[in-house]
């Protein structure tokens, strides 16, 4: 019988065990660690699965699926019945529960994740999700950012920056329908992307450089004056010497010729 039919089928619950129940379970840890007696450690993670699955069953608003939680869930609990040093006089559930949630934690930061997040934010991204159920049916509507950050006690900022994290957590197939109910939607593929303005503008450059090189020299400076300097026309007349209305002129010439090569290439 695998670990996850034991936990759906033994539901006692061990939040509140009796006297004698949690000095049947210290008995079972000194024989476990003390003489090695496997039997012991099979009736501790008997005794423990509904405590392992009532900590998976926390994370049911997750996407990830109740088997795998129950499968995380339980690896911690084997963890922590291997790791726990009966002699200390410490309550094996205080030890264990702890246990159990960073093994949970550990598999959605390591595999749930499709992109890697840092840890603190995966763990706020949880909280905020959990939260908002919580409040969501506390309040009988969605609630705001403020109201969950004021439950968790941490900023807007940090519930946005979290709810955008947990965008992370899957990722969408570019091949995927853009409309659920449309067989022949257009893939996800399709309608990214788009022809890239800078290409053009890198082919009109390399016109312009190319008819830079045969304007006369007079124009080129007339050019610079104008659009590098940025001086009126009068300005430029009294720098070369020409009148305003030659200045004009050259202008107009050389930006047609410019033009003219930029559409031609």
């Amino acid at each position: 019988m695998t670990l996850v039919t034991l936990a759906s089928a033994n539901l006692r619950r061990t939040s509140h065990p009796s006297a004698s129940s949690r000095e049947l379970e210290r008995r079972l840890l000194v024989r476990y660690h003390n003489m090695g007696d496997l039997r012991a450690r099979e009736e501790l993670v008997r005794r423990f699965l509904p405590l392992a699955r009532d900590l998976a069953l926390r994370y049911t608003h997750t996407d990830e699926p109740l088997d795998d939680l129950l499968q995380v869930a339980n690896l911690g609990l084997l963890k922590a019945i291997d790791r726990f040093d009966p002699d200390r006089g410490t309550k094996f559930t205080s030890f264990a529960a702890p246990t159990i949630l960073g093994e949970l934690k550990r598999h959605f930061r390591d595999k749930g994740w499709a992109l890697r997040v840092p840890r603190d934010l995966q763990e706020r991204a949880l909280a905020v999700n959990r939260e908002t159920e919580v409040l969501a049916t506390r309040l009988g509507r969605s609630p705001k950012v403020r109201e969950i950050a004021d439950a968790l006690g941490c900023t807007a900022e940090e519930v946005l920056e979290a709810s955008e994290a947990a965008m992370s957590y899957e990722t969408a197939s570019l091949d995927m329908p853009t409309a659920r109910d449309d067989d022949e939607s257009a893939a996800l593929v399709d309608r990214l992307g788009g022809n890239d303005p800078g290409f053009e503008l890198v082919e009109r450059r390399d016109a312009i450089v190319g008819t830079w090189t045969v304007l006369p020299e007079i124009e080129r400076k007339v050019l610079k004056l104008r659009f590098v300097e940025d001086l009126t026309q009068r300005e430029i007349g009294d720098r070369i010497g020409y009148s305003q209305m030659h200045v004009s002129r050259m202008l107009r010439s050389a930006l047609t010729r410019i033009e003219q090569a930029a559409a031609a290439g």
